[in-house]
């Protein structure tokens, strides 16, 4: 049904925890096997989160054996986790397996959340990234690869494991761009979202873009009831070409365009990500642009403070800024909010304890 991620330089074998209860099924009818095995199989990758087939305790050992010679059994090996003593976000650095190591880096990044409403997470969809926008430190080194479902899935076992409490809610917004792994995000979803696997309701996904345009309205078509976060970071074509590569050939106006495809084929409200850069894009004037774009669209905007990097010249604007900002949009019946910072005092934006790792 879903293509399967292809890890043509990398290694022969997939990743059975990237196979679908339907592929899985149909994987063991070729291998002659009775289909009630791929219930009992999905539920020791999806449900118990094992980490060896030999932890399978029902599945005859030949046919682990048959298993294992066959599919890799991904699991994500814990390399750091940092844990705020502000507010207990806890940032995670998670190698990913390499049979035939190629990366340079081959470290991901995932960040816990804990709110009043349940814990949430943050999870990366690529190795690095290949879009470029000058305040994210996750685009210093360039996009190494695509992640793979089952490496997407094993960021919330790993962690909802290390906790012991359940992930209610899911943000893909880490390292990578989702809609640049397209495929494979989207296959996450259903798994994440599967009734035989954790159920995580879709609604309480989030699937962040800079704005491509092309896989952005292929996912108002994929019957999806999750919310999308549109990087919009500027009120203008010009101030967005100073901050993200992506504007050189995308305009804001097909961005909201495709952006209102999305809620009009869903009725999910589109959320807008602005990180607010200190005279670059706080002004009053810059406020009442962002007030046309999107005045009378049912959408939310979250205002961030940039993330500081060094080799970056943006520096954060003032808290009185970006205060007199959400009035502006407030005043013109623009729904926003400011992000509260999480997780300060352990450097948890994208990217950063993942290029602190590949310095050391």
């Amino acid at each position: 049904m879903y293509p399967v991620f292809e890890r043509k330089d990398r290694m022969k074998q997939i990743s059975i925890n990237s196979l679908t209860k339907e592929e899985l099924t149909q994987q063991l009818k070729e291998m002659q096997e009775p289909a009630f095995r791929a219930g009992q199989i999905y539920d020791w990758l999806h449900v118990k989160h094992v980490s060896s087939y030999d932890q399978m305790l029902n599945v005859p050992k030949q046919l682990r054996e048959k298993l294992a010679a066959q599919y890799n059994l991904t699991v994500l090996k814990q390399v750091e986790v940092l844990c705020s003593e502000i507010d207990g976000t806890r940032k995670y650095l998670f190698q990913i397996p390499e049979y035939e190591t190629t990366l340079v880096n081959n470290v991901i990044e995932s960040v816990l959340m804990k709110y009043k409403h349940g814990n949430s997470v943050c999870i990366s969809s690529q190795v690095g990234c290949r879009m470029g926008c000058l305040f994210c430190a996750s685009t210093l080194g360039g996009l190494e690869r695509n992640l793979e479902p089952a490496e997407m899935l094993e960021q919330i076992y790993r962690i909802q494991e290390d906790i012991g409490e359940r992930i209610s809610n899911i943000v893909i917004m880490g390292t990578g761009e989702p809609m640049d792994n397209y495929d494979n995000v989207v296959k996450f979803i259903h798994m994440i979202s599967d009734k035989d696997g954790l159920n995580i309701s879709q609604r309480n996904i989030t699937v962040s873009t800079c704005g491509l345009i092309e896989p952005m309205h292929r996912f108002a078509k994929e019957d999806l009831q999750v919310t999308l976060a549109i990087s919009l970071h500027a009120p203008n074509d010009t101030i967005r070409k100073t901050m993200m590569p992506v504007a050189n050939s995308i305009t804001i106006r097909e961005v909201i365009e495709a952006a209102d495809a999305y809620y009009n084929e869903t009725g999910r409200r589109i959320s807008y990500e602005y990180s607010m850069v200190k005279d670059v894009n706080d002004s009053d004037a810059c406020a009442m642009e962002l007030v046309k774009l999107l005045r009378g669209k049912n959408c939310h905007v979250n205002l961030i403070p940039v993330n500081p990097i060094e080799e970056r010249n943006f520096t954060a604007s003032v808290a009185s800024n970006i205060q007199n900002f959400k009035n502006i949009l407030e005043k013109n019946r623009i729904n926003v909010t400011i992000r509260r910072e999480m997780g300060s005092d352990i450097n948890a934006a994208c990217g950063q304890l993942r290029k602190s790792h590949a310095e050391k």
